[in-house]
């Protein structure tokens, strides 16, 4: 017989792979979560994990980490970043530029800054880094429990190994992305007794330079824009999965 508790048992887990200055969507993924998981172990794809766009009065460029010998079928946590080149020195200028109308940006360069003088060499480090550095702005991290996947002793593939996850830190709550809904096996996770929750995301307009509001930007413009008061606006919530995948 189990000796976790029911309220243990509610503990709500958050699993991702980790992105360089994220959106506010992943800050709102951590604000939900009690135990968040970066999935590391895994493998890399090009997408939202080495680069980001920003906010500038030509658009919404994308700044990119530069990676090193990099090769199809590298876990996350083996890509490494290429440090030959000063792509730091280069994303502070570009930002220091794109947001120098802002009212906090000394704050977000200054956040970027301390990032970026942490002795780190992968792809894992530097993301993983960034996403801490934005929680801490914000307080996220008091009350949550942040994990490395590859610390922990579950075995399997996508939705096996997601599954097992979430049953070896004794919850039975699985927060994920609108993404899971193409690959996820929900009838697993109803047969371990695992609610799923997908984000609902309320993409709540704050004050933003340049024109229209788009929340699909690095949430260092939050940090700019709004200072420490941008917590306010990381404010989405989850919907049951089944009302999920009815509606969508």
């Amino acid at each position: 017989m189990s000796s976790t508790s029911p309220a243990a048992n509610r503990k709500r887990v958050v699993i991702s792979q980790p992105m360089y200055f994220p959106w506010v969507g992943m800050l709102e993924q951590i604000q939900l979560a009690d135990i968040f998981v970066f999935y590391n172990d895994v493998q890399f794809s090009r997408g939202f994990f080495h680069r980001v766009q920003i906010k500038t009065a030509q658009g919404t460029p994308w700044i990119t980490i530069p990676l090193r010998d990099y090769h199809r079928g590298q876990l996350i946590a083996d890509v490494t970043v290429d440090n030959r080149q000063d792509w730091r020195q280069k994303h502070l200028a570009l930002l220091a530029a794109a947001y120098r109308q802002a009212p906090f940006r000394d704050e977000m360069l200054k956040l970027v800054d301390r990032v970026f003088a942490m002795p780190l060499s992968t792809l894992a480090q530097v993301s993983r880094a960034s996403m801490m550095g934005l929680a801490n702005y914000f307080s996220l991290l008091p009350g949550r429990r942040f994990v490395d996947s590859e610390s922990l002793q579950a075995q399997g593939s996508s939705s096996q190994r997601l599954c097992s996850i979430v049953t070896e830190l004794q919850s039975k709550v699985y927060v994920t992305g609108h993404g899971a809904r193409n690959y996820l096996d929900h009838d697993l996770f109803g047969r371990n007794r695992i609610a799923v929750e997908y984000m609902r995301y309320e993409c709540h307009p704050y004050p933003q330079l340049h024109g229209r509001f788009t929340p699909y930007v690095s949430a260092l413009d939050l940090v700019a824009n709004c200072g420490r008061e941008g917590a306010r606006y990381i404010v989405s919530g989850t919907q049951p999965a089944r009302e999920f995948v009815e509606t969508v």
